[in-house]
């Protein structure tokens, strides 16, 4: 594995976060949920989309943190994860979920929710969401909806997630 370098996406790195999702993915959706969040001021959250970058400086992966709320309580939702088909399976998307989730515990956030792979994501320490209560507002296979609570001090709220309005849910 090589021990990528992250850092926190800036106004330059926008047109290479999207051929990174595009090049991840079978369709443009996903770089187009990334533009559509980073313009809702309510769901952007500066600092909490991180990249995995080349030696070079050059992107090749990117996680993406965004605000959600759980039964009305602020959260953060982990998504869209891509990484380069050239770059994958080389440790550079686990460098850069564990970029975003420590730059969201620097923040002093308490909760990240993601739906994904329930074999990918339990690596991060992500569980079962339906362990705090949590469910999503759509039917989605309980081993796929998980979360993360960042501060094992602070109570983590239960409820439906409601997700930012470019998701479409």
């Amino acid at each position: 594995m090589t021990p990528w370098a992250t850092r926190p996406e800036t106004a330059a790195d926008a047109e290479a976060v999207r051929a990174v999702n595009l090049a991840a993915f079978s369709t443009p959706g996903e770089a187009d949920l990334v533009e559509a969040l980073r313009a809702d001021p309510e769901a952007w959250i500066e600092g909490l989309s991180l990249l995995a970058v080349d030696p070079d400086g050059t992107p090749v992966g990117h996680a993406l943190l965004t605000r959600c709320h759980v039964g009305g309580r602020p959260a953060l939702a982990l998504a869209p994860c891509a990484v380069l088909p050239r770059a994958q399976r080389s440790g550079a998307g686990s460098a850069a979920v564990r970029a975003a989730l420590a730059a969201a515990r620097e923040r002093g956030e308490n909760l990240v929710v993601v739906l994904g792979h329930a074999t990918y994501y339990p690596r991060f320490g992500f569980t079962p969401a339906s362990r705090f209560g949590i469910r999503a507002p759509f039917d989605a296979p309980d081993e796929s909806l998980m979360a993360l609570a960042l501060d094992e001090g602070r109570p983590v709220p239960s409820g439906t997630i409601r997700y930012a309005p470019a998701f479409g849910v």
